[in-house]
């Protein structure tokens, strides 16, 4: 069973950067209305993929030096980081079909 964590600039090494598996990252914010939208989808695309990927969230208002680093201009931004780099972004709200399609998970 899949479930979406939310991450800091704290844990962001270990949990993201650091991990053996792939990891969907959801930059986002509490006021922003495409966001509220894409947290349901991950959720859903979450577990569908159960351990083959780890999901996390974001909050880019809390976290600016992370979004800075990753060049996060708009969000949603949702990042498929593989051995501790970036491989697929998306921007933009997305469906967790459209997400699973994008980002090579289903």
């Amino acid at each position: 069973m899949g479930s979406v964590r939310e991450v800091t600039s704290v844990d962001f090494g270990d949990e993201v950067l650091g991990s053996d598996v792939p990891v969907i990252v959801d930059f986002w914010a509490p006021w922003c209305g495409p966001c509220k939208m894409v947290g349901p989808e991950l959720e859903k695309l979450s577990d569908t993929v159960g351990d083959k990927a780890k999901f996390v969230k974001v909050n880019v208002d809390e976290n600016r030096q992370l979004a800075m680093e990753y060049g996060v201009m708009s969000i949603p931004t949702i990042a498929k980081f593989e051995g501790g780099e970036v491989v697929t972004q998306m921007v933009g709200a997305r469906g967790a079909v459209q997400m699973a399609k994008g980002f090579s998970l289903g």
